[in-house]
């Protein structure tokens, strides 16, 4: 199992770029007379069980980390008061900057659940032989073609283009080449993509530019438009995939150790209805979000209000997650196996309540 571990490590940088970035007392009762009946003898109810364990919690920083920061920020706040809030001494979180920081401590049980690219939560399951399991959706796409001095208004504009992007080998450039081929146009030979390594290279090189057109994820999408007005976005690809497909893109998931989930299946149900109404807060309420995600060293407030209602935060479990999340895998399967761990999950994968 470990040496499973070991390989997933060395690939996951190249497999999950995207990235994606929350009693009283009663009345005493009338005592009831004895009773005569053996059978109705007192016996003493048995005690609530209360699982108090620690649930260990980490996100990629980034677009699937906003949906989070409600849940964290009202964890702290009843650790720190003292009160006796459900959220008190239940969920110890942290924010990483990369995927492996997470590979690593899932594996070495330093974690419970996380939030991570989709295609990630595919590999872990493949190369662990089913030791994770996914809970939900929480992040759709993120990606959106931006243009400066380029009049892009379909996805037939892009032909003939050139194109920068990042993300060379990863969900982006399948995502991009299965949107451009369902619009009946080829990848290779109707467009040039010119791929950087770095989604900051992207921007700089759109930014130097007077005319061009660029693949770009959020919040670099919203710091683009912030620093050039002559900067636009043209395409949503996310909506441009569900114009082609009959499911919703769904890049960014909730996932569990399996043993962990075994063991304490109340505490992830618990964990899930606080993580969806933190969702919901962050897309009803961006400006506090955004003041939490400086707070938490997410990304600047001014960036995070901006890009949050175009971050596609979600909440989705059961088989709707299942239905998105496997016809997203099937297509990065057509494109490249090894992107999913090799092969396209199982049912076990999906955690049903």
């Amino acid at each position: 199992m470990r040496k499973n571990w070991k390989k997933l490590l060395s690939m996951v940088a190249a497999g999950a770029l995207f990235v994606l970035m929350f009693a009283g007392c009663g009345q005493q009762q009338e005592q009831p007379e004895p009773s005569s009946d053996p059978s109705s003898s007192d016996v003493s109810p048995m005690p609530m069980v209360v699982d108090d364990t620690i649930v260990r919690v980490a996100s990629l920083k980034g677009p699937t980390g906003l949906g989070m920061l409600k849940l964290m920020a009202n964890s702290d706040a009843s650790q720190t008061s003292g009160g006796t809030s459900s959220y008190q001494q239940k969920y110890r979180f942290q924010l990483v900057g990369q995927p492996d920081e997470i590979v690593s401590k899932l594996a070495t049980k330093e974690l419970d659940i996380a939030a991570v690219p989709t295609n990630l939560a595919a590999s872990l399951y493949n190369k662990t032989n089913g030791q994770i399991k996914i809970l939900a959706v929480n992040t759709l796409g993120v990606l959106y073609v931006v243009q400066k001095g380029e009049p892009i208004v379909s996805v037939q504009d892009l032909k003939g283009k050139t194109i920068v992007a990042s993300g060379k080998g990863t969900t982006a450039q399948y995502v991009l080449e299965y949107i451009l081929e369902k619009n009946g146009i080829d990848p290779d030979r109707d467009v040039t993509v010119v791929y950087k390594s770095e989604h900051s290279e992207a921007a700089a090189t759109l930014a130097a530019a007077d005319q061009a057109v660029a693949v770009l994820p959020q919040p670099f999408v919203t710091s683009a438009l912030m620093k050039d007005s002559n900067v636009s976005i043209a395409l949503d690809l996310t909506e441009e995939w569900e114009k082609v497909s009959d499911n919703q893109l769904a890049m960014g998931a909730i996932v569990a150790r399996s043993e962990f989930l075994e063991l304490h299946k109340n505490l992830v149900d618990d964990f899930l209805s606080e993580y969806q109404v933190s969702t919901e807060y962050a897309n009803t309420n961006p400006g506090q979000t955004a003041d939490l995600s400086e707070t938490y060293d997410l990304m600047p407030s001014a960036v995070a209000e901006k890009a949050i209602p175009q971050c596609n935060i979600v909440y989705i479990d059961g088989e709707e997650m299942q239905t998105d999340i496997n016809a997203f895998l099937q297509v990065l399967y057509d494109f490249e196996p090894k992107s999913i761990g090799g092969t396209v999950p199982d049912e076990n994968f999906y955690y049903q309540k």
